[in-house]
């Protein structure tokens, strides 16, 4: 068994998490790439609602728990 997710994997993660998760922008800025020399993405995860960075992960994972494992 595989540890890594499959892109089947990922497809179903993004459907479970879709309406509960904000869209976070990716944001630049030019003083920061200036000051590399390359161009920087930032994803603003912190954004979802509760600020959390791991929302999607914990979500995900949560949401695929047994009746039994939520108690």
């Amino acid at each position: 068994m595989s540890l890594s997710p499959t892109y089947d994997d990922v497809r179903s993660a993004a459907a479970r998490i879709a309406p509960h998760a904000h869209r976070t922008p990716a944001l630049r800025s030019r003083r920061i790439n200036d000051q590399v020399g390359a161009d920087v993405v930032f994803k603003c995860e912190n954004f979802q609602r509760m600020g959390a960075f791991k929302f999607r992960g914990a979500f995900n994972a949560l949401s695929r728990f047994t009746p039994e494992q939520r108690r």
